[in-house]
């Protein structure tokens, strides 16, 4: 048996499900590990539609305690990280003979707007698309819309913050390290990783491991732990596209479709509108899921049965696809299945536990992980108290009102910052914002400027700090300046990082 030190928790996996468990658990005086085989967030957590909202359509399938959750939610956590979150407004236009009539919409967004105790987010209210700005970008037929509330949020930036402060609280984090196996020895966790930098095997202990692999946890039980007949998950692909800006508003618009799928459009990182989801069964590895054309001529398609300027493949600057890992319901339809989340423990005859996370979105992170420490106590003895609702992650301690506050102190500390690279900074960093540009006096201080606001200041932050290795990991990931940057910037960026990494190896 290796003489490895013994954790209470070993987590399975690196997107928001995980990194927000580790960090709960650790808070409360567990001793964590957590591995991810690839990058943080590489997988679903950075693959979703970006929205902290309660889930208006889940109301159809009588989602009401998911629903009611999600929305209690998006307050609580735009207040823990309001660098990252912040309020959004829907437009969701009204067309006569639509496939949900107005007075059912209407009755939703009643309840969307009391269900969840909204003290902070305004209300629903209706608008007249022929006199609002709203409506300028839509066919005239669209003449009356009611406008409500939720939230944005840069996911993958909430998973690494989410990660750094469960390490600061005491968690070891292992970035691109795969769960090769794991079985029960001596009445703990035995499990193995492999570094897929050099293959490096390493062996760990834990009295409790959390598989929250999201796709991929029936591969973990099925590779790692030898059930070849596990199946507990329904992989639905939803792709989105990003096209140059459709509007001049900073509001976002709700599409339903004939199909009675729906559809948004949301401003993207001031120059762009993203438009998604698609709803289609995976049965491929996940790491293999691409947007099919089936996917761009449907997004296409249903955009342009409302905005006046028909939307074409040819627009599409930049599109994504991921797989959730939903619980597999038997619902008949990918749309239909159910968003809410699933936490089965597994000890026979009393052996080392093993929690097994299915389903879950964004917005429920949090109280997912609190669920989780609760069977997490219950079978290897509770530890301290719920505490992540009235916390901060890693630069959100400020209040949500304060944003262009923060943004005026970087500028005037840092005058030779264009007031759009501080805005940036902000959104990605918050309080951190300093830290991350260092003793800087000038713009030369910032060093190499790779493109767009992308200097190696931050990229040795991101290196330092955040666990980047790539190109990707940096563009796509920590930041969204791979929107910004030519192929010939990346491509240098991408030496730049090999030649930094070599120089260290």
């Amino acid at each position: 048996m290796s003489d490895a030190p013994v954790f209470d928790l070993f987590v399975i996996g690196g997107g928001i499900n995980g990194c927000g468990i580790a960090r709960d658990a650790a808070g409360r005086g567990y001793r964590v590990a957590l591995a991810e085989m690839n990058d943080f967030a590489s997988g679903t957590s950075s693959g979703a539609t970006k929205l902290i909202h309660g889930g208006l359509r889940y109301l159809e399938y009588y989602e009401f305690r998911l629903v009611r959750e999600a929305l209690m939610e998006r307050e609580v956590l735009w207040a823990m990280a309001p660098h990252v979150i912040w309020p959004l407004r829907f437009v969701l236009p009204i067309q006569k003979g639509g496939v949900r009539p107005a007075w059912l919409v209407r009755l939703g967004l009643f309840l969307y707007d009391n269900l969840g105790g909204r003290k902070l987010l305004p209300a629903t209210k209706t608008l007249n698309l022929m006199r609002d700005e709203a409506g300028h970008s839509l066919k005239p037929e669209f003449r009356r819309a009611f406008e409500y509330s939720d939230g944005w949020v840069d996911d993958a930036r909430m998973v690494v913050l989410n990660a750094r402060d469960a390490e600061q609280r005491g968690a070891t984090i292992l970035s691109r390290r795969k769960v090769v196996s794991a079985k029960r020895e001596g009445g703990v966790w035995e499990i193995n990783t492999r570094a897929q930098q050099d293959g490096r095997l390493e062996t760990h202990r834990a009295r409790m491991v959390v598989n929250a692999a999201g796709p991929w946890v029936d591969q973990v039980l099925a590779g790692a732990m030898g059930r070849n007949n596990a199946h507990n998950v329904r992989l639905v692909q939803g792709s989105h596209i990003i096209v140059r800006k459709k509007f001049n508003h900073s509001r976002a618009y709700f599409f339903q479709n004939p199909d009675n799928r729906i559809i948004f459009a949301i401003p993207y990182e001031g120059d762009f509108t993203l438009i998604g989801t698609t709803d289609r069964d995976f049965k491929e590895d996940p790491k293999d899921v691409r947007i099919t054309q089936q996917e761009v001529d449907y997004l296409c398609n249903a955009a342009s049965e409302y905005f006046k300027e028909p939307m074409r493949p040819d627009d599409i600057v930049w599109s994504y696809s991921a797989v959730r890992p939903l619980f597999d319901d038997g619902a008949s339809k990918a749309q239909e299945a159910t968003r809410d989340y699933v936490l089965k423990v597994e000890s026979p005859d009393g052996a080392a536990p093993l929690l097994n996370v299915f389903g879950g979105k964004l917005t429920t992170y949090r109280r997912l992980a609190e669920h989780a420490l609760e069977k997490i106590g219950e079978a290897i003895g509770a530890k301290g108290q719920p505490w992540t609702a009235g916390s901060h992650l890693p630069g959100g301690d400020f209040a949500v009102t304060e944003v262009k506050e923060m943004v005026d102190s970087l500028v005037a500390w840092a005058p030779f910052l264009d007031r759009r690279h501080a805005e940036r900074l902000i959104r990605c960093y918050g309080s951190d914002a300093r830290a991350v540009l260092g003793r800087v006096c000038k713009a030369d201080d910032l060093g190499r400027h790779f493109g767009g606001t992308l200097y190696e200041a931050e990229v040795s932050w991101l290196i330092e700090k955040e666990w980047a290795v790539s190109a990707e990991d940096i563009l796509w990931r920590r930041t969204k300046q791979g929107l910004f940057l030519s192929r010939e910037q990346a491509a240098d960026l991408d030496a730049y990082l090999t030649e930094r990494f070599a120089a260290v190896a």
